[in-house]
């Protein structure tokens, strides 16, 4: 009997495993295409936040997309928002965890939080544009 690859060696897991274990990702996760369709609608139900610093945000963005850094995520930048606002996170890409950390401080004062995957890099990925300059501009 030939020996399993290295996809079957190990078992996939039970369906109900299976699923639980997506849909708890889905929780914490969205991704470039979907937010894309949420600001396009022109009526987008969170908040999208690059959370690079200025500079980086200002050489280029996912239109619309407010520049609040990890580091100055404070309860008092918050308040301009209602408590039950969902935040959506973004940074350069698979390669930094900037907006790991966002997520983390934005649970840590008990907002609502998911994560945007592949950042600004899934963002030119799909061919998506961009907004330079120092407002977050349209899409």
């Amino acid at each position: 009997m030939p020996q399993p690859s290295f996809v079957a060696a190990i078992p996939a897991a039970a369906p109900e495993v299976a699923r639980a274990h997506f849909a708890a990702r889905l929780a914490f996760e969205t991704d470039c295409a979907d937010v894309h369709e949420a600001l396009k609608s022109g009526q987008p139900d969170f908040v999208l936040l690059e959370v690079r610093g200025p500079g980086a945000y200002a050489r280029g963005h996912v239109p619309g997309a407010l520049n609040l850094p990890y580091r100055e995520m404070t309860e008092e930048r918050l308040s301009a928002w209602p408590q039950e606002t969902l935040f959506v996170v973004y940074c350069a890409g698979p390669h930094c965890n900037g907006a790991d950390r966002g997520a983390l401080r934005l649970s840590e004062l008990g907002r609502k939080v998911k994560l945007m995957l592949g950042g600004l890099t899934g963002w030119a990925d799909e061919g998506f544009p961009l907004a330079t300059g120092t407002e977050p501009g349209q899409l």
